[in-house]
């Protein structure tokens, strides 16, 4: 069974503490949710388990192994959409995803997956649109159809509802769903929460800073 947990994790920004005695687990098809106020360290605890940064102290791990071990390895299991929407300015909404599905499926023909993802965010109109027009909500959800088209089994998600309207959440939650429904494991920080049967499944991580030690679930 597919794991992924921290122990006893410890962050240092600056001469702050963030956080400490941080411990989480999950198992294939389960989602975290990450909340807590700004300055609480979500956004950074997501870098941590993408292995852009490394704890102070504690270990992250999948399968028992530590993510820093093999830093590319774990990056090829995992997509991380952070608030920055990583969007060519230059490229038409279509060429975006073919450009993240390339480079994904080691330049195989992503085939239909681009078409399902643009109609999955409402997109389709958009499709041959220089993406330097996009309003905010459209990059945001450009950004988000990435990850159907760009398999993997750990998602990151920092704000992913910033921007969106309601149909658009709604996509997120449908996306999310069935990402659990084949085994995937999402981790998505929020201070907005989350639609439908996402939210009432989601474990809850509340990194506010009175909340010292955080731990999260216990796998069977």
């Amino acid at each position: 069974m597919t794991r992924f947990t921290g122990d006893d994790v410890a962050c240092v920004r600056g001469e702050r503490t963030v956080f400490f005695g941080l411990s989480f687990q999950l198992g294939a098809g389960e989602l975290l949710l990450l909340t807590g106020p700004n300055g609480s360290g979500k956004s950074t605890l997501l870098r941590l388990m993408a292995g852009l940064s490394r704890p102070i102290g504690g270990r992250i791990q999948w399968d028992g192994e530590d993510i820093a071990a093999e830093p590319e390895r774990h990056r090829s299991r995992l997509q991380y959409v952070g608030h920055a929407d990583a969007v060519k300015p230059q490229l038409s909404v279509k060429e975006n995803l073919g450009f993240w599905a390339s480079l994904a499926r080691d330049g195989v023909s992503p085939g239909a997956a681009i078409e399902d993802a643009l109609a999955a965010f409402g997109m389709e109109a958009l499709r041959d649109m220089p993406s330097r027009f996009l309003s905010a909500g459209q990059r945001r959800r450009l950004a988000l159809a990435r990850i159907l088209v760009a398999p993997a089994a750990l998602w990151l998600l920092d704000e992913p509802a910033a921007s969106l309207d309601d149909a658009a959440v709604q996509a997120l939650d449908h996306a999310l769903q069935s990402h659990g429904a084949n085994g995937g494991i999402a981790v998505v920080s929020t201070h907005i929460g989350l639609a439908g049967e996402t939210a009432t499944r989601a474990r809850v991580l509340d990194l506010t800073p009175a909340r010292a030690r955080p731990v999260v679930g216990t796998l069977a």
